[in-house]
């Protein structure tokens, strides 16, 4: 195991601005990931590098022994170390590499998984596997903007059974270390597309037989739409909702009642709201 013991080596600057930079992690197709919990999630096969404090490796070894994230992040580091991608790093230089106030003693540079809206429909992707889906249950997000919201959202669409989520390019990158985090593990697994062209994209959606709902203060009432279909729902922007373009694609607006003097929910508040009345019906 090589061991870093400089916070101005080079490659530990190079890890600090993939975390800071969005265009920097798009252009090498790579993210970080921190903390014991996240780094058992990744998928060995996506592993790039993975940088542990001294002290916590001695912990890591002390506990792995069991089937918990320990033993997982330890078959990572094994793994890593036959491929001379494992670095030993010191306190100093653990707390440089971390995004967050208390570090977690390890971190693993992960490569990004790419879908394309052809595997999103339910047909072959760019890896070229069949991914056909019965009924396509699609999450659609225009301008979020809260790297909390965006992998809360990302969480619970799995919890939900979403087969796939497109993004538009203008919101949060996906693979910040906040989102990232949000997403609790679940970026690993959902089938994430980002759209350059969004109402463009979900025109395409639309040619496949997917019905586009769009979340709208305009909209008919919620509860009395069928979600069983192949379907599509529209998230706006925390702010300000839906952009005119988008909510113009939408086949349907819909609103979620509201009691009181309340005119509207946290956009991750009412993703959770659609998607688990989506995943009812379809039970």
């Amino acid at each position: 195991m090589k061991e870093i013991t400089s916070v101005n080596n080079e490659k530990i600057k190079d890890i600090v601005k993939l975390s800071k930079s969005a265009s920097k992690r798009r252009e090498e197709s790579v993210f970080t990931v921190e903390g014991l919990r996240l780094v058992a999630e990744v998928p060995s096969e996506r592993l790039i590098e993975i940088f542990v404090e001294e002290g916590f490796l001695e912990k890591l070894e002390a506990a792995s022994a069991g089937d918990g994230n320990e033993k997982n992040v330890m078959r990572l580091i094994d793994e890593a170390e036959k491929k001379d991608t494992c670095f030993k790093v010191n306190q100093a230089v653990m707390k440089k590499l971390s995004d967050t106030d208390s570090p977690q003693g390890v971190l693993a540079v992960v490569s990004m998984e790419k879908h394309d809206i052809a595997e999103l429909m339910g047909e072959s992707g760019t890896r070229g596997r069949a991914a056909r889906v019965k009924a396509p249950f699609i999450l659609i997000m225009d301008r979020l903007q809260d790297p909390g919201n965006m992998g809360t959202i990302i969480r619970t669409a799995e919890g939900a059974g979403v087969t796939g989520i497109l993004i538009s390019s203008d919101s949060v990158d996906v693979y910040s270390p906040k989102t990232v985090r949000s997403t609790m593990g679940s970026i690993f697994r959902m089938k994430i597309c980002v759209s350059e062209n969004l109402p463009e994209d979900i025109e395409r959606l639309k040619s496949k037989g997917i019905v586009v709902f769009g979340t709208h203060l305009n909209g008919k009432e919620f509860y009395d739409e069928d979600f069983t279909g192949a379907a599509a729902f529209l998230i706006g922007n925390e702010g300000r909702g839906l952009s005119d373009a988008v909510a113009a694609t939408a086949d349907r607006l819909l609103r979620i009642p509201m009691e009181g003097k309340v005119e509207s929910l946290n956009a991750g508040v009412s993703a959770a709201v659609v998607m688990y009345e989506v995943l009812r019906q379809r039970r």
